[in-house]
């Protein structure tokens, strides 16, 4: 019997890869509890990696191969590991596209599926003072991109609750952050997505110590995702997931109705408009 072909990298990688990895461990009779406990891993990352919503590492792939007794995942991942976004956000944007409810609190920048090509090239300059400009225009061009999940075929519940911190520092000028508050209350109005602003009034709260983005899936356990400056890391334990869905749920309470957030977007995008038109 012929063994398992090669992943065609112009179809669908990782989910192919997952594909096969489940038809490999029902082979071999493993639950993905059993496969995980072999690789030290938790069973549920079988389970996403088997959904197409984590990626496979080599070292991973290695193991694979060995207790599964085939010659495949090692020579596969590298097709599934290619992506158009940073390293340390890969992964997270790969399972992003993914997921059926996207929660994510955002406290120093407007949210990559919510931002303007106009704000996310001036977020990039930052970044990257002396990249040149192809790099950039790669840049915005994936992140922009991203936002058509917001448009899609499936149904993506979009939840942001945005730092009045991130909308007062004027990224790119007053003109960029005027057309990227309008751009907000565009999909707000379009009911294609729930913003939410948590403001300064609001004082200490649940989140103080960073971003946070949760990720729900149809079919594969729930991520959280954690991002610093050029690092990022999913997490996948029930008690991390647990514990950042009440840090969301606080944070939801302690923030303004999306009524009062609409008005409050609508009046501040008024505000940077007169500055660059006074």
């Amino acid at each position: 019997m012929p063994g398992p072909k090669d992943l065609d990298p112009s179809s669908s990688p990782r989910a192919l890869l997952g594909a096969e990895l489940r038809h490999a461990r029902e082979k071999a009779g493993l639950s993905q509890g059993e496969l995980g406990g072999r690789l030290f891993v938790s069973g549920s990352y079988i389970g996403q990696l088997e959904a197409g919503t984590r990626r496979m590492q080599p070292e991973y792939a290695r193991l694979l191969d060995e207790v599964l007794g085939v010659d495949f995942f090692l020579r596969n991942c590298r097709a599934a590991a290619k992506s158009e976004y940073p390293e340390h956000f890969a992964e997270a944007a790969e399972a992003e596209a993914r997921a059926t409810a996207i929660r994510e609190y955002a406290p120093l920048l407007i949210p990559g599926l919510l931002q303007t090509p106009g704000y996310a090239r001036a977020v990039f300059r930052a970044y990257r003072p002396t990249a040149p400009e192809e790099e950039i225009d790669k840049l915005v061009a994936a992140r922009i991109e991203r936002a058509h999940l917001l448009h899609g075929p499936t149904e993506l519940l979009l939840w942001a609750v945005i730092d009045e911190a991130a909308l007062r520092r004027v990224t790119g000028g007053p003109g960029i952050m005027a057309e990227a508050l309008r751009h907000i209350v565009g999909i707000t109005e379009a009911h294609q997505a729930i913003v939410q602003v948590l403001p300064f009034s609001a004082g200490a709260h649940a989140a103080m110590e960073g971003a946070m983005k949760l990720m729900d899936f149809e079919a594969a356990p729930p991520l959280v995702f954690f991002e610093g400056v050029g690092t990022g890391r999913l997490e996948d334990a029930p008690s991390v997931v647990r514990l950042q869905r009440l840090t969301y749920e606080h944070l939801v309470a302690s923030a303004l109705s999306p009524q009062n957030s609409l008005a409050l977007l609508t009046e501040m995008a008024q505000d940077y408009a007169h500055e660059e038109h006074p």
